[in-house]
């Protein structure tokens, strides 16, 4: 039992991980995803433009 699960792991769960990676690569890079990862590009620096603000206007 123990040879027959060990086959199975080394040959298909490498042709599984193998296949979800090559679908993260496309969902991650597919067409129209361009704004969205703008978006989230920006979200850790949105917040620095209104303290900036606030800092200067008190000088």
């Amino acid at each position: 039992m123990y040879t027959i699960l060990r086959e199975l792991a080394d040959s298909w769960f490498m042709l599984i991980m193998f296949l979800m990676f090559i679908g993260i690569v496309i969902f991650a890079f597919r067409p129209g995803t361009k704004k969205a990862y703008d978006h989230l590009r920006n979200l850790p620096l949105r917040d620095d433009d209104v303290l900036v603000e606030d800092n200067s206007g008190e000088k």
